[in-house]
């Protein structure tokens, strides 16, 4: 009686069969951004909670993370993977060919090129100088350093990750880049194909916007309809975002042994701490002397995205939603952000290359190998270079990784074992979400600057066109 009372003052009684409507209509109106982040955190306490109470190895929530988490939480990731192509192909062609001329496209290619060498130099030598002032690789005692390879040193997923590295695509594209069959690379986009099959793009794009009007206008009319139909598939996704998310997370958190993090601890606070600095000083700077705006603003705009990056741990399924951030909350023009942003989810990973750099010295210092200047430079050459080759998938870095690691040899002959990288990968989780949302803040502020840089003035959200 007492319940049905309490009900009827809800006011959910037949006499008032709107609230729920109401209530329903309050929720829709609660942004997408707040959402997932409700979802996120949601899941950071749940999947924490469940792992203390149970511990990681337990058998049912290992079911439940393989069973119930893992297709809830890929649901959402693959819907955003199946777009990346088409979506990826549509906007790198509509915005060269907004741009014009192959003397514009050049400019913009250039000036992003600049500021991604730039940037990405600039956090691996923030991350090599924080690791060999820290020097987190000999915090770890011998004794923890065996008991640590002997749990949890893996050389079957190390040779894994080598064979990737080596093994290259039966028809390679010429220097890397030009293909020989853009379809070939359309099947291997998301496992290193992106580059080649962008530059067919462009390519394509030029010749576009070369030929008579007449001619390209149809084409254009096809991939405007292409782009607008992969856009509204990302709004399926995102509307799903916030549940997706949460699993997500819970499977990060529920499985994350506390023991290795323990371990690892000054290793995982330097990431950290370097991705904090990089995004927030280093981006921050950039943006008020370069791109001319306020960096607080920014990266208010950017939260949709940021969050997204951080949930997903991939620069390729945040790419449709940065996309559509770029021009309606970011409010850039819409010709360079496509240009800037779909070759800077796989050309620009400045939170990548600092990773890379981090992890190497670490594993070096943790195996005793005194490195000698030429070589840590030769590190950060690398990892730039890595930083630039990886896929923007989860666990993109970890074949360039184990190679460089495997070509490192001390003075005294001292290697690193391979097998070692099992170590950071229980931890690598939450290092490859955090170091994400540096890459795709990297690549909108970059394509920021490169606007400045070229004359575009900031678009209003009425017309993302304006120059």
């Amino acid at each position: 009686m007492r319940a049905a009372q309490k009900f009827c003052r809800l006011g959910l009684t037949a006499k008032n069969p709107d609230t729920i409507a109401r209530m329903m209509s309050r929720l829709k109106q609660i942004p997408l951004h707040t959402k997932i982040l409700i979802g996120l955190v949601l899941g950071a306490i749940t999947g924490g909670v469940v792992q203390a109470l149970f511990g990681a190895t337990n058998e049912n929530l290992k079911w439940f993370v393989d069973v119930i988490a893992t297709p809830a939480g890929n649901i959402f990731l693959y819907m955003l993977f199946m777009v990346v192509v088409p979506l990826l192909f549509s906007a790198l062609l509509l915005g060269v060919g907004e741009l014009g001329d192959a003397a514009r496209v050049g400019k913009v290619g250039i000036y992003s090129l600049i500021m991604t060498v730039v940037l990405s130099g600039t956090a691996v030598g923030l991350g090599v100088a924080a690791v060999n002032l820290v020097q987190p690789g000999k915090v770890i005692s011998l004794e923890q350093r065996g008991a640590l390879e002997k749990q949890y040193g893996n050389t079957e997923q190390a040779a894994k990750f080598l064979e990737s590295a080596k093994k290259g695509p039966d028809d390679p594209p010429l220097l890397g880049v030009i293909p020989k069959n853009p379809f070939k690379e359309i099947n291997r986009a998301l496992e290193g194909g992106l580059l080649p099959f962008m530059f067919f793009a462009i390519v394509f794009g030029i010749a576009l916007s070369a030929i008579e009007k007449e001619k390209s206008e149809p084409v254009k009319v096809f991939f405007e309809g292409i782009f607008a139909a992969s856009q509204k598939v990302i709004d399926y996704a995102m509307s799903y975002g916030p549940i997706a998310v949460f699993f997500l997370v819970f499977r990060a958190t529920s499985t994350l042994g506390l023991e290795v993090f323990a371990a690892v601890g000054a290793y995982v606070l330097v990431v950290l701490v370097c991705l904090v600095i990089h995004q927030y000083v280093t981006y921050s700077i950039v943006l008020k002397l370069i791109a001319k705006r306020n960096p607080i603003e920014f990266f208010r705009q950017m939260r949709t995205t940021m969050i997204t990056a951080f949930a997903t741990s991939s620069s390729n399924a945040t790419l449709p939603t940065a996309l559509k951030a770029a021009t309606d909350e970011v409010h850039l023009p819409k010709d360079v952000s496509s240009f800037v942003l779909t070759v800077g989810a796989t050309a620009n990973q400045n939170g990548t290359a600092l990773f890379e750099g981090i992890t190497i010295l670490f594993f070096a210092q943790m195996f005793g190998l005194d490195l000698t200047i030429t070589q840590q430079l030769m590190v950060m050459g690398l990892s730039i270079v890595g930083g630039i080759g990886t896929a923007g998938i989860p666990g993109g870095a970890w074949p360039m990784i184990t190679t460089i690691m495997a070509g490192l040899t001390s003075a005294n002959g001292q290697v690193i074992p391979v097998a070692a990288v099992g170590i950071v990968l229980g931890v690598d989780r939450i290092l490859d979400m955090s170091r994400t949302v540096l890459n795709v803040t990297g690549d909108m502020t970059i394509a920021a600057c490169v606007a400045r840089m070229v004359g575009k003035e900031k678009a209003t959200p009425g017309n993302p066109e304006v120059a």
